[in-house]
């Protein structure tokens, strides 16, 4: 059997490899490296693991870590949803449907920090707007970023609110590619606006499925400013992530130790997403 052979020479990838090498590969091997020592910026004691045990032994690792799968899953789960159903509603010709993807994307462009500070002060206990307007209506304001069930769960919505817009647009995108001779079919067949949707829609947007759900977890596996523009982990350690509490190490001055706990949330991203991706791949070639 004869190969064919690429009319492009090898060296044409040199500068993308280039590139690759200096800006991940580089910087990946420093941190495994730094991680097993005990560092400043002049200096590097090698102590071999002592960093991750003393990581793994830290007190608010558990809340940190169940913290930030419960955001990770929450953001990406709602953001699939809300997505395709904003996605849907906003390809089906309502009034002023350019004007609405307009306002629905609109979040995306803004800085997470700037949202991060200005709900911070919405959500003001006594005097955020949101909690005055409940007062008005008779209703009472909780203490949405200080009470310490409520704190991680009030990011949340933030994010929601931020991210959604995207996973709207990657699902307009997703819903563009699907013929309109399935949707004539089912209507011939006598499918209601429901069947087509569970039956016609979903399985045929699945590919912005997979991209949203992908895109949405390792986002809120690695998830820190908007957390910590609104509560920097707490109220006390309730709204701590794995982020938070690698960046609090680095803020005390144990930067062995914070780098350890990079890689330890690279490797828990990777234990997450790489099955993951390799399930969505597998379901794919059985469709």
């Amino acid at each position: 059997m004869v190969t064919q052979k690429s009319p492009y020479p090898y060296w044409f990838v040199l500068p993308a490899a280039i590139v690759f090498s200096v800006l991940f590969l580089a910087p990946t091997f420093a941190s495994f490296w730094f991680s097993l020592t005990r560092w400043d910026l002049f200096s590097a004691e090698f102590i071999g693991l002592e960093n991750y045990r003393q990581f793994l032994r830290e007190p608010f690792l558990i809340q940190g870590t169940v913290n930030t799968l419960i955001y990770a899953i929450a953001t990406s789960a709602t953001k699939s949803v809300l997505g395709l159903l904003l996605a849907v509603l906003l390809t089906s010709g309502i009034w002023a449907q350019g004007f609405l993807r307009t306002v629905v994307f609109f979040p995306v462009l803004v800085s997470t920090i700037g949202i991060g500070i200005t709900f911070a002060v919405l959500m003001h206990p006594t005097n955020g707007m949101i909690n005055v307007a409940l007062s008005a209506v008779g209703l009472p304001g909780p203490g949405w970023l200080t009470d310490p069930s409520l704190a991680l769960y009030s990011v949340i919505l933030v994010d929601l609110w931020k991210g959604v817009g995207l996973a709207t647009l990657i699902y307009i995108a997703g819903l563009a590619t699907i013929s309109q001779d399935y949707y004539e079919a089912a209507r011939i067949d006598g499918a209601t606006r429901t069947q087509m949707f569970f039956r016609v829609t979903v399985p045929l947007v699945r590919p912005a499925t997979v991209t949203v759900v992908t895109l949405s977890l390792i986002g809120g596996l690695r998830s820190f400013d908007l957390i910590w523009a609104m509560t920097r982990g707490g109220p006390g350690f309730s709204s701590d992530v794995l982020a938070s509490v690698i960046y609090k190490q680095y803020q005390a001055g144990f930067y062995g130790l914070s780098t350890a706990g990079n890689v330890i949330l690279f490797l828990l991203i990777g234990l997450i997403i790489l099955p993951l991706t390799a399930w969505f791949n597998r379901r794919e070639v059985d469709l």
